[in-house]
């Protein structure tokens, strides 16, 4: 095998705490690992384990009070200790990353040509404005993205989230860099745009033999795109192996763990607990939802949708990004436009009956979003947040109060004495495990879930959702369960409804729908959804290419 393109040897990362009450704290712990031109190497771990601190401080990305030792050298040339000038230099010509959220790293108020000449300008200031554009041109066609020269006027939130992603990927090429750090490139996408990524990646390995560190939970990811897996844990390398060894043969109890936690589609029939024989909690009727864009055309975002929940029981709606699903869980909420059609949540139909029923209905309906660092008031501590809803719409106060929010987080197994800390001092997981709280706190009749486990690490996701699963059989409520991960939705799901086009195509109990899909859209999203098994994965892409 040729030399290692990217050496990293005993690599220490250290923090140091400002205010003196509390020891500095080791993010990454003498770690060592190798990259070789045109291969992927996948790094896993829980969050906290070190993987994007380690691609940070290979960057010199890290802040002033990161302390960084040990060795990490690019064609020989040494990147700890370099000038924030000397790795300007190594930065976007010779290695690339590409982050989890285009829609937070695109620049908002500049069109995606604007973005990608900023680039070239920066590291080829050789080229002259129509060499630029050619480029840009020729980035955008190597991504794959159609009509190229028309998307460079477009701005970002034109782009779908695949498009804005591989606008990312575009940028990251532009100087032709060795290697590509990517961070989590396809956490936040639907499962037949991650595929379309995923395949971008691999043609570009291919075609440029670009070396791609890829930083991911998702081992179904790891499974279809990577070479050698890098486990990490608490700062530390726990395994390293290539992709078939390590999924068929771990050696590290951790790896195995992590392993045991993917959740896998079987499609195993198991009986529900919904109420057949009572009014249903969420009726929707012929539902429409027409909006008119910046040209003034009106574009139909729910067309014609019929779904009814249960109570106890609970309904996963699938799709891809556009289909529609979140303006229907937002209709759920009374917070978008009906056209036509009805929507009635526990007995009351929204936009129809008067303000204050509609009030004392939304009082009944608990949501629990997809980024609780974004849901959760910063300012507030964990107890304000799960007491607010209690105050305002229950009028509890004082020690009624207090009890009722050690209750709550009992429930979703966290310490009452939690409720004095911030949402930046916990993990994802129990962030998300306080936003669970919150949105159960006045008993809801109606429980919408929009996307809650897609950014978890997946030993925190299967927590996260035994936890879910044992709220909702205690206490009963009916769930509109939004999601992307079908995966996920065979865990937790008694019913699988599918939307495409702001149509339902497909609507039906979900081992039936999961085994058995009668609409090809269905068939096709469970297709491109990755699996956590090597030899599954190459299986699949030979029959996608042999059918194209």
């Amino acid at each position: 095998m040729s030399a290692p393109l990217l050496t990293v040897r005993d690599l220490t990362v250290t923090f140091r705490i400002d205010d003196g009450r509390a020891p500095d704290v080791d993010a990454v712990r003498g770690i060592s690992w190798e990259l070789h031109a045109g291969e992927v190497l996948a790094v896993v771990g829980e969050s906290g384990s070190g993987k994007s601190v380690t691609s940070l401080a290979i960057l010199g990305l890290l802040p002033g009070t990161a302390r960084v030792t040990g060795s990490a050298t690019l064609g020989g040339r040494e990147l700890v200790g370099l000038t924030h000038r000397e790795l300007s230099d190594v930065r976007g010509k010779r290695v690339a990353m590409i982050f989890q959220d285009p829609s937070n790293s695109l620049d908002p108020v500049f069109t995606i040509g604007a973005q990608l000449d900023e680039m070239l300008r920066r590291h080829l200031p050789d080229l002259d404005r129509q060499a630029r554009r050619a480029r840009s041109v020729e980035l955008l066609t190597l991504v794959e993205l159609p009509d190229p020269e028309q998307r460079l006027r477009f701005y970002p939130h034109q782009l779908s989230g695949g498009q804005a992603q591989r606008v990312m990927i575009a940028m990251a090429l532009a100087c032709d860099p060795e290697v590509l750090v990517a961070d989590e490139p396809t956490t936040a996408l639907d499962v037949t745009v991650q595929q379309e990524v995923l395949d971008v990646l691999r043609r570009l390995r291919e075609r440029t033999h670009t070396a791609i560190v890829l930083i991911t939970h998702d081992m179904g990811v790891v499974a279809d795109l990577a070479d050698r897996v890098v486990v990490m844990r608490d700062g530390a390398v726990v395994e390293t192996a290539p992709v078939a060894q390590l999924f068929a043969d771990p050696h590290a109890d951790y790896t195995r763990t992590l392993l045991a936690a993917v959740p896998r589609i079987s499609a195993t029939p198991r009986p529900s607990d919904a109420d057949t024989q009572v009014r249903p909690t969420l009726n929707i009727e012929e539902l429409v939802v027409e909006y008119r864009d910046r040209r003034g055309r009106v574009v139909r975002a729910v067309d014609g949708v019929t779904l009814r929940i249960q109570p106890g029981e609970m309904v996963a709606l699938v799709g891809e990004s556009g289909s529609g699903k979140s303006t229907l869980g937002r209709c759920a909420l009374g917070l978008a436009p009906l056209t036509s059609g009805t929507v009635e949540v526990v007995g009351t139909r929204l936009g129809k009956d008067t303000p204050r029923a509609i009030r004392a209905a939304r009082t009944r309906i608990g949501v629990v979003f997809q980024n609780p660092a974004a849901s959760l008031n910063p300012r507030y501590t964990i107890g304000q947040s799960v007491a607010e809803p209690l105050r305002v719409h229950a009028g509890l106060r004082g020690a009624a109060l207090d009890a009722r929010v050690a209750e709550l987080l009992d429930s979703v197994e966290l310490p009452a004495a939690w409720a004095e800390r911030y949402p930046h001092e916990l993990s994802g997981g129990q962030r998300q495990r306080v936003s669970i709280a919150r949105a159960i706190s006045l008993d809801p009749e109606l429980l919408i879930a929009d996307e809650p486990t897609s950014a978890l690490d997946v030993s925190v996701q299967a927590t996260v959702l035994d936890l879910f699963r044992d709220i909702q059989r205690r206490l009963r409520f009916a769930c509109l369960f939004i999601s992307h991960d079908l995966a996920v939705v065979d865990e937790l799901a008694d019913r699988v409804a599918v939307m495409h086009h702001g149509t339902l195509v497909e609507v039906g109990e979900r081992s039936r729908v999961l085994s058995a899909p009668e609409d090809a859209y269905t068939r096709r999203l469970l297709a491109a959804a990755p699996v956590p098994d090597p030899a599954a994965q190459r299986a699949r892409r030979a029959e996608r290419a042999v059918a194209s």
